[in-house]
């Protein structure tokens, strides 16, 4: 993988974000780690980088999800139990809901299905042709399950959207998810079909949460091979973490070839982020999202949706790592050593009572990777992982897992 991403056309490249105030309503309450100030403070931070005025980026409202959309994915009774929790604030502990994880509030299915909606027209969006690229940051639900919520997540959209794409006309769509959590609830709900192929990379499901993501997980019959799992141990860092995905994304989605790629960023694989275990810095993140803008490119004739997910770290992490992400599909990525607005700063200290991190970057702004093609090392457990997500799958794909590059 090179450290240095591909340059981008003179006027950029086109993006739209789908945006409205009202998505900062999926909002669990006080105290959860799911606070919405973290997507409020990544549009303020692009806003004051000029992004969202640039002639190639459109922010665009959208419809919220209605309920043919979301049962693409969700059963009906589990669709409205969220309505009735959400108007009565009775908890449905069958269906998830009024849990420590996923507490219920007031206007929950509303919240939700807007989350879903901006997914989904995104993804129509990119499938149309209105679109090259299209965002939603404040998605990336990747937990929900069809009967149930799951890790803060309700309705999953990124599943909603890649439904939606089979249902008009799309054969092969790829999501990439490089959560720090496995995203168990995508792979879920197309685990049978061949259509789609499933890759996550994550931490170890021995030391996370949810408990899934082995490489065994690879499809089921007749879609074998299209759910991909790199479990990697807690301390990885940037440049084995790149290492690890440069060793698989790229060699699958080739032979993969997807007419559309759906990536899911959550930035909680930072060294910052209090739930998991990785040390990534904003520079690794920033490197990754360079190099699935190049694929995408590459290998899905630029048709792009991004999503956001996890991330906990409400200041010093998910503002700048999703403002890189959005320069990087717009084709006009920061310079890590950018400084931060002083407006923005002053607005973070307002709306927060913190010191914002002042550069964009947390000290290493290129990342020096060890491609897969210098050999295997045994004695890495990063390169064990690898190996064994390698064996599991690659022989689906006609690659062998030790030779192959």
């Amino acid at each position: 993988m090179s450290s240095v991403p591909t340059p981008a056309p003179a006027d950029g490249c086109g993006l739209t974000i789908f945006w409205d105030d009202r998505l900062i309503s999926y909002d669990f309450g006080p105290g959860h780690p799911m606070n919405p100030v973290r997507v409020e403070l990544t549009m303020a931070l692009a806003r004051e980088y000029g992004l969202l005025d640039r002639p190639n980026v459109r922010v665009e409202e959208f419809p919220a999800a209605d309920d043919k959309l979301l049962g693409l994915v969700h059963d009906g009774a589990y669709i409205a139990a969220v309505k009735h929790v959400g108007a009565t604030g009775l908890p449905e502990p069958r269906y998830g809901l009024g849990s420590t994880d996923n507490p219920v509030f007031p206007g929950m299915h509303d919240a939700s299905a807007l989350v879903a909606g901006a997914s989904v027209a995104g993804a129509r969006a990119v499938w149309s042709g209105e679109a090259e690229h299209a965002a939603n940051i404040s998605g990336g639900l990747h937990h929900a399950l069809p009967e149930a919520a799951s890790g803060f997540c309700v309705y999953n959209d990124p599943a909603i959207a890649i439904a939606w794409l089979l249902a008009n006309g799309a054969e092969r769509v790829a999501y990439v998810d490089i959560d720090v959590h496995h995203g168990d609830g995508v792979q879920a709900a197309f685990y049978d079909d061949p259509r789609v192929l499933t890759i996550s990379l994550h931490e170890t499901p021995r030391t996370l949460f949810p408990g899934t993501g082995f490489p065994g997980e690879t499809g089921g019959p007749g879609a074998e091979g299209t759910a991909v799992n790199v479990a990697l141990p807690p301390g990885t860092g940037d440049a084995a973490w790149l290492r690890a995905f440069d060793a698989v994304v790229p060699r699958l989605l080739e032979s993969f070839r997807p007419q559309v790629l759906v990536t899911q960023h959550g930035c909680d694989g930072h060294a910052l982020d209090p739930l998991a275990h990785l040390i990534l810095s904003v520079d690794g993140q920033r490197t990754a999202y360079a190099a699935l803008h190049k694929l995408a490119h590459e290998l899905a004739g630029g048709r792009w949706l991004v999503t956001g997910g996890g991330g906990y770290e409400l200041v010093q992490v998910v503002p700048r790592a999703w403002t890189h992400l959005l320069a990087e599909a717009a084709g006009r990525p920061i310079a890590p050593g950018t400084a931060t607005p002083e407006t923005w700063r002053e607005f973070v200290r307002r709306r927060t009572d913190e010191i914002a991190p002042r550069r964009m970057t947390d000290g290493t702004d290129v990342v020096e990777v060890t491609g897969w093609g210098n050999g295997y090392d045994p004695a890495s457990p990063v390169d064990q992982a690898v190996l064994a997500t390698r064996r599991a799958v690659f022989p689906e794909h006609g690659l062998d897992p030790l030779t192959d590059r």
